[in-house]
């Protein structure tokens, strides 16, 4: 518990109809804060009715809330209070409500966060647990400070840094050898070249666009939709676009196959 002598202005608020001086003084002399008879506070009650405090900005040093409702000072009270109080000054709250031990821890926490959220510093729990105090930022909204130079670095080459040229090795020093003109992965048409070694010519052979002499002679199908015509044909059916036809049988093409529709 601090021991200091109350110094500047002061405000004391309350939800109840009427707040004696004494009250207050009591409440001060039990943190152990001195000389608050000199200081002439004011005092406001009913303050849960009003929407701003009738205070100039920055004109309170210490402001003293005792509250006997455990929701005032509401969340936008707080900003009322910030705004009355000088930078540094101070916020002390009291609630005088009885409660059980458990549910007093979880109102001065909860108090604690708002107290934080509402822009307070250092809010702490003093005294009884009924009781929290906050300070205001030193600082005024708009306040400018000077950024200091930023301070060169100095490195020191004995230090244990890497050398970049000692990660590589033989191998990645050597110039890559480029592909030769005539290799079959050059060109964008990806065709296999005339001395081709790489199987792409043999492999170019076997593909072969719409069904061989043999599939003609003899249809076969291993799926046995083949011969159903193309709407039971996979997409890469070989008879794609033959008329239906029998498995076994010669594909025959009408005399009028080619013949326009129109």
């Amino acid at each position: 518990m601090e021991n200091n002598t109350m110094q500047g202005s002061v405000l004391a608020f309350t939800d109840d109809a009427v707040l004696p001086v004494s009250a207050v003084s009591t409440t001060v002399t039990a943190l152990g804060i001195r000389g608050f008879e000199l200081c002439n506070p004011q005092i406001i009650t009913q303050a849960s009715s009003l929407n701003h405090l009738p205070v100039e900005s920055s004109s309170i040093d210490i402001v003293i809330c005792i509250s006997r409702s455990a929701e005032f000072p509401s969340v936008p009270f707080f900003e009322e209070i910030s705004r009355v109080l000088k930078p540094g000054g101070t916020i002390l709250i009291h609630r005088t409500s009885q409660s059980a031990t458990g549910e007093t821890d979880k109102a001065t926490s909860a108090l604690e966060r708002i107290l934080l959220l509402a822009g307070f510093l250092e809010a702490e729990v003093l005294g009884q647990k009924s009781m929290v105090r906050a300070k205001k930022a030193s600082w005024k909204i708009g306040s400018s400070f000077a950024i200091k130079k930023a301070t060169k670095i100095q490195i020191n080459d004995d230090s244990d840094l890497i050398d970049e040229d000692s990660l590589l090795s033989e191998e990645d020093l050597k110039k890559p050898q480029l592909p030769l003109v005539g290799d079959c992965e050059v060109g964008s048409t990806r065709k296999a070249c005339k001395n081709c070694t790489c199987g792409r010519a043999e492999a170019e052979q076997k593909v072969q666009i719409g069904p061989t002499v043999e599939q003609i002679n003899n249809p076969q199908s291993a799926c046995g939709s083949c011969g159903l015509g193309d709407a039971f044909r996979c997409s890469t059916c070989p008879y794609k676009g033959l008329p239906a036809f029998k498995l076994g049988e010669k594909v025959s093409l009408s005399g009028n196959f080619l013949a326009a529709d129109i």
